[in-house]
């Protein structure tokens, strides 16, 4: 299934225009959303139980199987009567009893009730229920102290959903409780989208794994291990691949393992340096280059791609403008993998300056920062972080959001709007 995104917000030369403006070429974030997603395709479906759903994406709807509930139950213990007869000072004869799961035969007659528990069937000929505590009971007979109306404190047969009504759309993700609907309504498997297989690969010779013996200009590899906990937190099956070496053959190798994959994700290796290899060694082995550059900070030398039939994104090199770009192009790119809705837009909140900002250049800012209630008690403060290195993974641990400043927008005071992202 292809993916259907919204009317993309910029044109490829209002970006270009937006981005020669400043002097620099480099695609509006907008469009370079859209272009990522509007090629993608769903990863095929899959029957999972419906213990191991949680979390899942449905492929299909979910309709009820049955009634709930199948038949029309007490709400609480007491007696079922006729309401004709549930007057005040009445005495009934009681005819039978019936605890849930152990329905009563007896059809109810003027007069008579039929002792029953909470989710127990009423009895043919009842129409409400009177609670034991408006009953005196005397051996047989039940004197009631209060009077039922019709209808009284019965659940009615598909008073929740009846048979073949839809439950979940398809699309949906699905949580605790619509696991606990579609059980419900008598489903044991359901139809979800398969996870997406997304391959994360680091590059660079001064990259190490944390724990191996670090030489003095090693760098530990943080933005693999973020990148995929992000995207195994967003529902995918994150492959780690060895890092790949700033030479040729190394990045080559590892390369030829997207063909096994549902999405590459590159992290480095992607700038203009002299050991900046990634995009020459993909276009060895055939790499159809969609765009390079984005007018975004941190992230502008994100590249996108396709490999065979394996969409790339290859982000930055440092771990801060790989987590943002993630957040920004490949989260929703695994979510339209997924089966899920996706527009090419970011989805913002608005909240207040809690400082000064200077003005902005040609790029669009992701400004690390935190959040905290105003003292007005409407939208919330968020007040970026003086410094904001692409490589401080301490300030983006501490921040709550990220900022946006559109490109050359003009200094700002503390109390102006702004619009934010959430981390997660």
């Amino acid at each position: 299934m292809r993916i259907q995104v919204q009317k993309v917000k910029y044109s490829c030369i209002k970006a270009v225009q937006q981005a020669k403006k400043g002097g620099l070429f480099m695609l509006d974030v907008a469009f370079a959303r859209a272009r990522i997603l509007e090629n993608l395709k769903t990863c095929g479906q899959e029957i999972v139980p419906l213990s191991q759903a949680c979390g899942r994406v449905l492929a299909q709807p979910v309709h009820a199987r049955t009634a709930n509930p199948p038949v029309s139950v007490s709400a609480m213990d007491g007696y079922a009567a006729k309401a004709e007869d549930a007057l005040e000072g009445a005495v009934l004869r009681i005819v039978g009893e019936a605890p849930a799961g152990h329905p009563c035969a007896v059809t109810v007659q003027k007069g008579e009730c039929v002792r029953l528990f909470t989710g127990a069937q009423i009895p043919a000929g009842a129409d409400t229920v009177i609670i034991q505590e408006n009953v005196q009971r005397e051996g047989d007979h039940a004197k009631l102290t209060a009077p039922a109306r019709q209808g009284q404190y019965i659940r009615q047969q598909g008073q929740d959903f009846q048979k073949n009504d839809e439950l979940l759309p398809a699309g949906r993700r699905l949580g605790p409780r619509d696991i606990g609907l579609a059980a419900a309504g008598g489903h044991v498997w359901l139809t979800v989208s398969r996870r997406p297989r997304v391959g994360i690969l680091a590059t660079g010779d001064e990259i190490i794994l944390p724990g191996d013996p670090a030489p003095a200009d090693g760098i530990f590899n943080s933005a693999t291990f973020m990148v995929a906990a992000l995207l195994q937190q967003q529902g995918a099956e994150t492959i780690i691949l060895p890092i790949a070496r700033d030479n040729m053959e190394s990045l080559t190798t590892q390369f030829r393992q997207a063909a096994s994959l549902d999405m590459l994700v590159s992290i480095g290796g992607a700038s203009v340096g002299n050991y900046d290899l990634v995009r020459p060694a993909l276009a060895e082995i055939g790499l159809q280059q969609d765009f390079w550059k984005i007018a975004m900070r941190p992230g502008k030398p994100l590249m996108s791609g396709r490999l065979g039939n394996t969409p790339i994104i290859g982000l930055p090199g440092n771990p801060v403008a790989a987590m943002v770009c993630s957040i920004v192009f490949v989260t929703p790119a695994l979510h339209a993998l997924m089966g899920l809705p996706v527009g090419d837009e970011l989805q913002t909140e608005a909240a207040i300056l809690g400082c000064d900002v200077k003005e902005n250049d040609a790029r669009q800012d992701f400004l690390r920062a935190t959040l905290a209630p105003s003292p007005q008690g409407a939208v919330p403060v968020a007040t970026p972080f003086s410094r904001q290195d692409s490589a401080q993974l301490n300030i983006l641990r501490q921040s709550q959001v990220l900022v946006l400043r559109a490109p050359f927008a003009p200094a700002q005071k503390a109390g102006t709007p702004c619009q934010i992202i959430r981390l997660p």
